[in-house]
Order: C-alpha cells, then sequence, then structure tokens
C-alpha cells in the first residue's frame, strides 16, 4: 500500500471523528434543554459511518476509508417530567427533557478521541517512515 493511500485512509478517519465529536458536543450542549411538547424537544444525534473499499494493485482490498453517510436523529423518547410550575409545562404541567444520555455521549467522546489520535499517530509514524526512506537515499 502506498503512503499516499495510507494518509487518505487515516485522513478520512479523522475526518469521521471530527463529524463525531461535533455531533457529542452538540448533544451534550442540548442535554438539560427543555420543551413544552414531545415534538419540540431536542433529541440527540449520532452520525452513520461507512467503509469504502479501495483496490489495491493485485485487485484485492487494499484498504476501506471512512465516509460519513448522514447524521440522524434518536428515537429514543423524549424525558417527561411533571413540573406544573415550569413556564414550558404543557396544560397537564408535564415538561419534556431532551433525550441525551450524558454518560453515553461521555463514552463515545472518549472513543472518537482515542480514534483521532490513533490516526494522528499512524500519520506521525509514515512521515517518519517516508523519512527514513529518504535517508537510505543518502548513503
Amino acid at each position: 500500500m502506498a503512503f499516499r493511500s495510507i494518509a487518505q485512509i487515516a485522513g478520512s478517519a479523522m475526518t469521521a471523528q471530527t463529524v463525531r465529536m461535533n455531533t457529542i458536543s452538540s448533544n451534550l450542549a442540548n442535554a438539560q434543554s427543555a420543551a413544552g411538547t414531545e415534538a419540540g424537544v431536542y433529541r440527540a444525534r449520532k452520525p452513520v459511518f461507512s467503509a469504502i473499499a479501495q483496490p489495491g494493485a493485485d485487485g484485492q482490498v487494499a484498504g476501506a476509508r471512512v465516509q460519513v453517510l448522514d447524521v440522524i436523529e434518536s428515537t429514543e423518547p423524549a424525558r417527561k417530567v411533571y413540573e406544573p410550575g415550569n413556564p414550558l409545562a404543557n396544560a397537564s404541567g408535564e415538561v419534556f427533557y431532551s433525550n441525551v444520555n450524558s454518560v453515553a455521549e461521555m463514552t463515545d467522546m472518549l472513543s472518537a478521541s482515542r480514534a483521532f489520535e490513533t490516526n494522528v499517530e499512524v500519520l506521525g509514524r509514515v512521515k517518519a517512515m517516508q523519512n527514513s526512506l529518504l535517508r537510505l537515499g543518502e548513503g
């Protein structure tokens, strides 16, 4: 596999993890948002990734880059809380809160940041390999 292919794969993974971190940030920022109706409340968002195979010189799959297909809303129900004194309460005294699970979002954030760091490390090692290859030609 060419160095360029490795860099493209790592770059696509870093782009995908950046989208993932952005959706996590949005979810955490809106975790405590409230609304008077279930339709008006913020819903957690999740990116959908896909692997795009890259054929090698021999016809075999040499690698797969990552592509973000879409960012979808969660179908989990909103939290319904009885708060008749809340100005957002409906006629029944209920307020709807976001369906964001902060613990799960923090876990996803750690996973995304580790994946991003791993791909930065891959790019660093590719650069070191390229430099070593250039030094071979000097001697």
